[in-house]
């Protein structure tokens, strides 16, 4: 059944890719959007359509009011690791391919319904230690909902959505889809949403799902897991704003602190701009609530500011981030100041992070250069300690890595990365990158005979 699935996935998606490949750039496509569900192709309604076009806008009904939209993707990594572990569990050399499928369809069913699928297949090859939750899900439903359009007036709507969907918000320092990593995130619930020029509203109710890497296996929580308001606020020529809620269950938590159900809340703001001249990130956020007996109070700040030099050739830009995110000060006594990430996106901090955005002091200077239109180069340097000596260094994820509590030092390392972006089309696209992390007194303190890690990895994606 596994590899009856997966071929015929890949065969779809391979005669799609070669019959508009064909076309070249002389077919009309939008840029493709990180939720792909956020496309719309109705401007091709009344076009002289080619292939490609074709398949982006399919009428159902003489009055082209119902019609359908076919995409997909085909994604492949190879990567290569020394010392993921920093030396600690003597795997040493490391090198493995991923791969990625996607097929999905967009129907609209006139101006109130509309239904949108998505199959995705994740694969895994040659991992020494095997595969990680990020790395694989063979087969799974990505993206099945309905949207219903309850209200419209002119550039405002109310929407309901309702079923499984993907989230992305902000930064994605909180929530994100997780594009980095071989296998996406999604959740299952709803979703009451407000759109209008310059406001938008999203208030959701959701539950995960725990992953497992075979055919259609995954499992609900039938909980709720994620829940609260997100919205953004554009000011014209001056920025944008967004204010968020949210809460979060889990039922067994993990922290040096220890392992108990968790409840905790979030509340936040970010301020930010992009585009040309001075650019600005801006965000804090506080968290409360419960884990186990004990209280929440936990908190973190980023502040990345640069300029974009659009006048001068190659177009740099020269940015400075600075994050702080609280660790728990008294490891054992049942509070907990730890602050929680909830979902966040796989390389927040860097190409291929090893530390993640938990007990974490960091400086982080980058730049970026335009080398051709269609080549971006991207320079980092990432400084990183512990918040504080009584929490231990956690995952990209999250997830509890090494204990702390017995070393006194704060210097976990600093990761050299560079990274290079090309477009070839506009349908694929390489992306490559290197990253060499140098272990500080921490990771030497705690692990014996530590070694420094080097990464690197190359991929290819087509996207349709």
């Amino acid at each position: 059944m596994l590899e009856s699935a997966k071929s015929i996935l890949s065969k779809i998606l391979f005669i799609c890719i070669a019959s508009f490949l064909l076309i070249g750039n002389t077919a009309s496509a939008q840029n493709f959007k990180l939720l792909r569900y956020d496309e719309n192709y109705e401007f091709l309604k009344d076009s002289n359509r080619n292939f490609y076009e074709r398949l982006k806008f399919i009428p159902l009904n003489q009055k082209k009011d119902i019609y359908m939209s076919i995409g997909g993707e085909a994604r492949y990594e190879y990567v290569d690791f020394n010392n993921e572990d920093w030396g600690r569990f003597n795997v040493g050399h490391n090198n493995f391919l991923l791969q990625r499928y996607d097929l999905h369809a967009d129907i609209h069913l006139g101006k109130t319904f509309r239904i949108f699928a998505q199959l995705r297949s994740a694969l895994e090859d040659g991992r020494t230690n095997g595969a990680r939750g990020i790395d694989e899900d063979q087969l799974n439903v990505q993206n099945l909902f309905l949207d219903v359009n309850v209200w419209q007036q002119k550039d405002k709507k109310i929407t309901i959505r309702a079923g499984r969907q993907e989230l992305d918000y902000g930064s994605g320092r909180l929530i994100s889809v997780r594009e980095g990593p071989n296998a996406r995130l999604y959740f299952t619930g709803g979703k009451l949403m407000y759109t209008s020029s310059r406001v938008s509203v999203d208030a959701f109710a959701m539950m995960a799902d725990t992953v497992y890497t075979g055919v259609f296996d995954n499992k609900m929580s039938k909980q709720l897991n994620l829940w609260g308001a997100y919205s953004k606020i554009i000011f014209p020529k001056a920025g944008n704003l967004d204010l968020y809620y949210l809460g979060f269950r889990r039922d067994a938590s993990v922290f040096e602190e220890g392992i108990a159900p968790e409840r905790r809340h979030t509340i936040g703001s970010r301020l930010w701009k992009y585009g040309g001249g001075f650019i600005y990130n801006l965000e804090a956020a506080y968290q409360f609530g419960t884990f186990g007996s004990g209280d929440i109070n936990a908190w973190t700040g980023s502040i990345d500011i640069g300029y974009m030099f659009e006048n001068i050739k190659f177009k740099p830009t020269i940015n400075l981030r600075n994050d702080y995110i609280s660790g728990d000060k008294n490891q054992g006594n049942g509070n907990l100041q730890t602050f929680n990430p909830l979902y966040p996106k796989g390389g927040y901090f860097g190409f291929s992070p090893q530390v993640g955005p938990v007990n974490l002091i960091d400086i982080h200077p980058y730049a970026t250069l335009d080398l051709l239109s269609n080549l971006k180069m991207q320079v980092d340097v990432v400084l990183n300690w512990r918040y504080s000596t009584q929490d231990g260094v956690y995952r990209p994820s999250g997830i509890l890595n090494l204990r702390g509590s017995d070393s006194d030092e704060k210097y976990i390392g600093t990761a050299y990365l560079a990274n290079f972006t090309y477009g070839i089309n506009k349908y694929i696209s390489v992306v490559s990158g290197i990253q060499y992390f140098k272990t500080g007194a921490f990771i030497n303190d705690v692990i014996p005979n530590s070694k420094d890690g080097v990464f690197f990895n190359a991929r290819l994606t087509f996207k349709f």
